[in-house]
């Protein structure tokens, strides 16, 4: 495919770039994003309009729209990362060996990446932001929802890399809903070295079936939050209405509530009241429905995304039965525990095996700008080269760097 081939030359080219001029890419972005956000809105419109008459489901119409208040979040984002230090060239270590050598690790781009999503037209703007910064070439492959909005935000993007005289083919927005295409990007080993996925369950799977190229995946997240009987109650429950309602749609949304024996009797009923004033649904189990009006909890709940105002509630034990029942059904993204307890605080960090995992704090805090990142390009669930939120450094490798004094081995 040419605009793969277009990619790899690219990315030779902003490889090398200074980190001057791309942070000077980068603001530019940002200006013309703010000169020209009303185009931007115009279009979005147009694609909330076809997503309303296609039937589109509410959550994606929600993450599609790009409003003023979003607009303005990215242009932060964009100055924000342009402020970051620039990974490339850095070095992680260098260190004398016996014989004199001096070793060390220099980071590196990863070279061109492929974005495929569905309605997250503020994912065009971070990904094509931390690629520019990391060195990397990138082709962003959005939804048909996402359509025209993304023309349009493509349009601002290679409009600022003409101008500082980098290729434009650094970032290629795939203006097409031809699905064909995606099958035949994910063949292109030959020029494209990571694929990141986001979006719903099934585009996840589909891709990290269908993939010849390596994939970082960011599954869906069953987030769970732990309240203890040592906890302030009031802070619990701000802690957890935070994580449920503050964004329900957001993959780092919690999803179920357990809450230990001894303070369900006092907490569920301060849970319910607040739940019944902000329109938020109570799945339960049967413990938890003897204290509190709710709806029956299923087997099936506890491992269920619902992106959504529902929230499933169990009455457990201990931190024992609470990290038993994340193992058993939590997706490895995003665990919190409410706690005055430090032996169970440390005992609950170190057993949850997710890639996020917080003590007295809101779910709603994986999040890459929350941490210093500036932004997030995707938080993965994998383990291997990046796991949670990433950054500029999640999208660079390195390379051994040897430096020596006429060194020569010889047998």
């Amino acid at each position: 495919m040419e605009l793969c081939h277009n990619a790899r030359e690219a990315a030779r080219n902003i490889a090398v770039a200074s980190a001057d001029v791309k942070n000077k890419v980068i603001l530019k972005i940002a200006d013309r994003m703010h000169k020209e956000r009303e185009k931007i809105k115009s279009a979005n419109d147009r694609d909330l309009e076809q997503a309303r008459q296609s039937g589109l489901d509410r959550v994606l119409v929600e993450r599609l729209r790009f409003d003023d208040a979003k607009i303005d979040g990215r242009i932060r984002s964009l100055r924000t990362i342009a402020g970051l230090p620039d990974p490339v060239g850095q070095y992680d270590e260098f260190v004398r060996r016996p014989n004199g050598l001096r070793v060390g690790r220099m980071r590196v781009p990863l070279g061109v990446i492929l974005m495929i999503y569905e309605a997250r037209p503020h994912v065009t703007v971070n990904a094509a932001a931390f690629c520019i910064k990391s060195g990397n070439a990138i082709i962003l492959k959005g939804g048909s929802e996402v359509l025209e909005t993304n023309k349009v935000l493509g349009a601002i993007i290679t409009g600022a890399l003409k101008e500082f005289n980098l290729p434009v083919t650094t970032v290629q927005v795939v203006s097409t809903s031809d699905r064909s295409v995606v099958q035949e990007l994910l063949q292109q080993d030959e020029f494209i070295d990571l694929v990141i996925p986001r979006g719903g369950e099934k585009l996840i799977q589909y891709v990290n079936d269908t993939s010849r190229i390596p994939v970082i995946k960011h599954y869906k997240g069953v987030c769970h939050c732990y309240v203890e009987d040592s906890a302030n109650l009031n802070t619990a429950l701000d802690i957890v209405i935070d994580s449920k309602m503050l964004m329900p749609e957001v993959c780092n949304a919690l999803e179920t509530l357990l809450v230990q024996r001894t303070a369900a009797q006092e907490f569920l009923p301060l849970l319910k009241k607040t739940a019944d004033e902000v329109n938020l649904k109570i799945r339960g189990c049967g413990d938890t429905r003897a204290i509190i009006d709710a709806d029956e909890a299923t087997e099936e709940d506890w491992s269920t995304e619902y992106l959504d105002a529902i929230l499933s509630v169990k009455v457990v034990e201990n931190v024992e039965d609470a990290i038993h029942h994340i193992e058993t059904y939590g997706s490895g993204h995003t665990d919190t525990i409410v706690t005055e307890n430090i032996q169970n605080a440390e005992r609950f960090v170190n057993a949850i095996d997710s890639s996020v995992v917080l003590v007295n704090a809101s779910t709603m805090f994986n999040d890459g700008e929350e941490i210093g990142l500036g932004a997030e390009i995707g938080i993965s669930t994998e383990k291997l080269h990046a796991r949670g939120p990433m950054g500029l450094k999640e999208l660079t490798s390195y390379k051994f760097v040897i430096h020596g004094n006429g060194h020569c081995k010889k047998s």
